[in-house]
Formats: structure tokens, C-alpha cells, sequence
């Protein structure tokens, strides 16, 4: 895993700005409401503004880059439910790739197809998968190459539409000729929520890895067959508290799940790009995760 050796972690921040950041990221303040929440915690030199800024995601943090050899990546399209539209995804194979792999869907948080989860999907390449990251921006013009203008225009897109465009990129992945017609789906925040939705669409799902993502229902959680690894972060009030009822339905449908909350972490804890990252929870989490599809979906 990489590591920031320029960056402050996220134990050099107070909790109480962090969860000031979680709120603007999340849509529940806008960049105004941050920089006029975090004012007092500016101090030394350094304003709320570069208080942004050193938690906002830096791109250039990539463990596997696009023109990496040993994977080949391109942007397709796939057929949308909404009558005859077409939707966009990137799409990652291993460059020696030979017959047919299993299939892991990734799924972003609420900016769309940045760079980092480009990133995620060559990750996943690498270890012998079709990775699939579809981009629910991509019926706006795709994600913008800005993080505040994604969040804004992710809070004007149908999510039941983007709901069934998920699900049918799951199904476009099983049934592409290169594909053994056993796939999985990783999703982080909103992805995350996404992937716990489409465990409770999806009978066929192989595996579903929701990062501190936010639960469905009891009802829905009661059509969920698909087996589950389910990653917390400690401190993560607002995803935690979902928790319980879902561990509940979960058990009452006997769902086969495991589920792991990370001591000491924030919400977004394995995106390596923000000071919120967490080099050991991280690796460990990814390293479960990659043993769960190692062990349903080969």
C-alpha cells in the first residue's frame, strides 16, 4: 500500500472538523458551511480554506496507474434499462489475460468515476478479475474531473434510475463472453449503499464487499443470498448507526456474512487519496477482501 509522507493522517486533525469534512462530502453542508464551521479550527498560518484543501483527495496517489503493463484498460458503454440509452463504465483486464475470468463490479462513492476508484479497478485487475467501474455520471457527461462539481451533480441524478443502471451493469459483466458468469461487487460510501442494494436485487451475486456503506432495509435484507463481507470504520456515527438492525436481518435470513469495523478509523479509511486513509486498516480490509473473491468467485 502506499504511504503519505507529505500528508498529515487523519489523528493529526480534531474529530470535530473531520466530522465537519464528512458532513460537506456527504452533501449535509455545502464548501461555505465547511469553511465557516472549520474558521475556528484554523490557526498558525493555516486557514479554512487550506483546511480544504488538506483533506480534499489527491489524485496523484495511485498504486496501480493506467499505463500500467500488466493490465489494459478502456471506457465502454453498456445498455441502460431507460429505454434505448447507453451508459459508461471502465473497464480493466489483466493484460495476459487467456478464457474466461470471474467479474468484480466497483462501485464509487457520490462523485462518480474518479481517478482513485479507476485506481481500485486496476487493483482488482491485477489479481486475475474483469474489473467493471460504471460511472453514474456518465448520463451528466461523465465525472467532471472536479470533486465539487461531481457532489453537485450527483444530487441532481434520478438514483432510481441509477439504481437499475447499477444493476444492469452487473448483469452486462455476467454475461460478457470473458466473464465465467461469477461476479462480485466491492463499493465504498455510497458505492458501498449500492452494493448492499444490489446484494438484496441480485440472487446470483457471488459475493458483495459494501465499505461503510449505509443498509437496506429489514425487508430487503431479507432476499440477500449473496455472502457478505461487510468493513466499518470506528468512527463513523452516521453509517455505524445502521448497523444493528442490518446485523439483525441479516441474521434472521441467515445470511452468510462477516463483518469487521476498524479501531481508530474514519469513514473512507481505504481511499488512499485523502489524509483520512489508514495504511494498516486499508491493507488488512483489502486484504480480506481480495480472500473473499479469491474464495467465492473462483
Amino acid at each position: 500500500m502506499l504511504h503519505r509522507m507529505e500528508r498529515k493522517t487523519a489523528a493529526e486533525y480534531p474529530q470535530e472538523l473531520l466530522n465537519i469534512f464528512d458532513q460537506y462530502v456527504h452533501g449535509g453542508i455545502d464548501r461555505r458551511g465547511f469553511l465557516e464551521r472549520a474558521a475556528r479550527f484554523a490557526a498558525g498560518g493555516v486557514t479554512a480554506g487550506m483546511l480544504l484543501d488538506q483533506l480534499s483527495p489527491v489524485f496523484a496517489m495511485q498504486q496501480v496507474k493506467a499505463d500500467d503493463p500488466r493490465v489494459k484498460g478502456e471506457y465502454v458503454s453498456y445498455p441502460s434499462p431507460s429505454g434505448n440509452e447507453k451508459t459508461k463504465g471502465y473497464l480493466v483486464k489483466p493484460a495476459n489475460a487467456s478464457g474466461k475470468l470471474p467479474g468484480v463490479l466497483v462501485i464509487h462513492e457520490n462523485r462518480g468515476l474518479n481517478p482513485h476508484i479507476e485506481d481500485i479497478a486496476r487493483r482488482i485487475a491485477v489479481d486475475n478479475y474483469i474489473a467493471f467501474a460504471p460511472d453514474a455520471l456518465a448520463p451528466l457527461g461523465g465525472y467532471p474531473g472536479d470533486e465539487d462539481k461531481a457532489r453537485e451533480l450527483f444530487t441532481t441524478l434520478d438514483q432510481t434510475k441509477t439504481r437499475e443502471d447499477f444493476v444492469a451493469a452487473a448483469n452486462w459483466l455476467k454475461s460478457r463472453p470473458d466473464c465465467t458468469g461469477k461476479i462480485g461487487a466491492v463499493g465504498f460510501c455510497y458505492g458501498g449503499g449500492i452494493v448492499n442494494m444490489l446484494a438484496t436485487r441480485l440472487p446470483d451475486l457471488a459475493a458483495a464487499v459494501p465499505f461503510y456503506g449505509n443498509q437496506p432495509t429489514a425487508q430487503d435484507a431479507a432476499r440477500i443470498e449473496a455472502p457478505m463481507l461487510i468493513h466499518y470504520a470506528e468512527h463513523d456515527d452516521r453509517i455505524n448507526a445502521g448497523w444493528p438492525a442490518f446485523e439483525a436481518a441479516l441474521k434472521a435470513s441467515r445470511v452468510s456474512y462477516q463483518e469487521f469495523t476498524y479501531p481508530g478509523t474514519q469513514h473512507g479509511f481505504n481511499n488512499d487519496t485523502t489524509p483520512r486513509y489508514d495504511a494498516d486498516a486499508a491493507k488488512l480490509a483489502w486484504s480480506r477482501t481480495m480472500q473473499f473473491f479469491a474464495r467465492h468467485l473462483r
